[in-house]
């Protein structure tokens, strides 16, 4: 039976029917309306009745069949050979504000709006209620109908207005939010990827095409207002307000949960400090990092594990091809343009993980950097756009694996260029951790001895006719080269605080991976950003 409710108002509307004719509700008649669309059965089954109902009582009450799709609406009236109005409600804005979620569903107004009765699907005692109540209304007789001959019960079909792209636009209409990016109207016979593709929107990948509806979903992720400026971004110095940044997560492939990590990663390269101009434009092949800790990783689903710096997780991947996406779009950064990378990586087109905080010994990067354990923070570095790994399978001491690590980063930048000044990142599976672990080593201590190891006398370290690159003199401040000046042993790195350390990957494999600063440490530092969680 029809679910009775307590006499609500219902939203008033206008709607056109197939000739443009308008219709008013509430018109101060009792009104029965019925919402219906062209591809479901139950709908169909139910329009006779509403025919019979309009040929009945439509001299003393108004009813309508309110349909969902225009074209299917002249389907309906000719397949049904209707004569009550079929009113357009193809925007779907009239079944969205009465909470239509099934059709067909048929309710029954008074004079003033107020609804009395709501049924969805069909069923033959809601029918027969219905047409009692209208009687007693209108002082009209129920029409005279074979309702014994259809069938009990039937369930109704979806209501357009739920469909989810649909659904975004009309929660943002009702809540007067607007885009205001300009929209591309393409011809019917264009392909939106091939578009974007010859527009030069993409990474060389095929990105989503950023309809409204998507960039209206993708904004549900942040409380901040769409129109808010999250950065001034280079070297284009063009401002990415919160709505440009959904639409490149939309592009890049991102779910709306996703939004304030981009948002808060984008804040961070955007900073005079991290340098994304300089990052991007330098021949050597620098690319933002991402690196995620906290509880926002198990939120997203994110890779700390097996194949964390590799592909097949979409929030790793996602997020930092929607930074880079954001970086290209909106900043400008392109290459063969700014980006004068001379070789690059697939590393280029993403690179973001998570930190395995639960598997490590260790105090993770974002409380190392002053947060607190709970809090979800993004760190940004200005790396080579690869890693490289060190193998060792047989050190059992965190002594002799230190040393390995040491020196596989000997290689960064250049094997006789010490004293090295940019920050690196070393991220070590958990096999290798558990080796530091038993030992009860600290990451300072990991530190030190990577010094240790690294240390060579300057006179192995200068330019020389076998080879034209190494340390200068005058990068350590030597005005006059002595003996003694020649056996001083100079580590690696000018500070072993610039040695970054986290734990990620699977748990089978004695391997660490490394990824070597950009060279010039003045141009760019790493930079965290809070991360703000909806």
């Amino acid at each position: 039976m029809g679910e009775i409710r307590q006499a609500k108002k219902l939203a008033a509307f206008s709607l056109n029917d197939a000739s443009g004719q308008l219709y008013r509700f509430p018109s101060g008649r009792v009104t029965l309306l019925c919402f219906v669309k062209e591809d479901c059965p139950t709908c169909g089954l139910s329009l006779p009745l509403v025919e019979a109902a309009f040929r009945s009582f439509g001299r003393r009450a108004d009813v309508y069949a309110i349909g969902q799709e225009r074209d299917g609406n002249l389907k309906l009236m000719e397949r049904h050979g209707l004569t009550v109005p079929m009113l357009d409600d193809s925007a779907l804005e009239v079944s969205y504000e009465f909470a239509i979620e099934v059709v067909p569903t048929v309710i029954l107004a008074d004079a003033e709006g107020r609804e009395l009765l709501r049924f969805e699907g069909f069923a033959r005692e809601d029918w027969k209620e219905l047409f009692g109540r209208l009687s007693e209304l209108t002082g009209q007789a129920a029409p005279d109908v074979a309702l014994d001959s259809l069938p009990q019960v039937r369930p109704g079909c979806g209501s357009r207005s739920l469909e989810p792209e649909i659904l975004q636009r009309l929660k943002a209409q009702k809540s007067g939010l607007r885009l205001r990016a300009r929209r591309i109207e393409l011809g019917t016979t264009e392909d939106p990827f091939e578009f974007m593709f010859e527009r030069g929107l993409t990474d060389g990948l095929p990105v989503v095409p950023p309809t409204p509806e998507r960039v209206l979903r993708m904004l549900e992720g942040t409380r901040r207002d769409p129109q808010e400026v999250v950065a001034i971004v280079p070297p284009n110095m063009a401002p990415a307000t919160v709505e440009k940044v959904a639409i490149n997560a939309v592009m890049a492939g991102c779910k709306p949960e996703y939004l304030p990590v981009v948002i808060a990663a984008l804040e961070a390269v955007c900073t005079e400090e991290f340098n994304i101009h300089g990052v991007m434009a330098t021949t050597w092949g620098a690319t933002p990092v991402i690196v995620v800790n906290g509880p926002i990783r198990h939120k997203l689903g994110m890779n700390m594990g097996r194949m964390a710096l590799g592909y097949g997780n979409r929030a790793n991947a996602t997020i930092g091809r929607a930074l880079k996406l954001i970086v290209r779009n909106v900043g400008g950064a392109r290459p063969g343009e700014v980006e004068q990378t001379a070789l690059g990586s697939p590393g280029k087109f993403t690179c973001c993980f998570a930190e395995w905080e639960e598997r490590s010994p260790w105090e993770p990067l974002h409380v190392e950097r002053g947060f607190k354990p709970e809090q979800s923070v993004v760190t940004v570095f200005p790396l080579e756009s690869g890693s490289r790994q060190v193998i060792d399978q047989v050190s059992r001491s965190a002594r002799s694996l230190a040393a390995s690590i040491a020196l596989g980063l000997e290689a960064c930048g250049h094997p006789k260029i010490h004293n090295y000044p940019p920050e690196v990142l070393i991220v070590i599976a958990p096999e290798h951790c558990d080796v530091f672990a038993r030992d009860g080593w600290s990451k300072n201590q990991l530190r030190q001895r990577i010094q240790e190891v690294t240390a060579r006398p300057l006179r192995e370290l200068l330019p020389d006719e076998e080879c034209a690159v190494g340390t200068s003199p005058q990068s350590l401040g030597i005005k006059e080269l002595t003996q003694a000046e020649l056996e001083r042993r100079i580590p690696k790195f000018s500070n072993p605080a610039n040695i970054n350390i986290v734990v990620a990957g699977g748990e089978a494999g004695k391997f660490t991976a490394i990824f070597a600063g950009w060279y010039d440490p003045v141009a760019s530092r790493s930079v965290s950003r809070l991360i703000e969680e909806v």
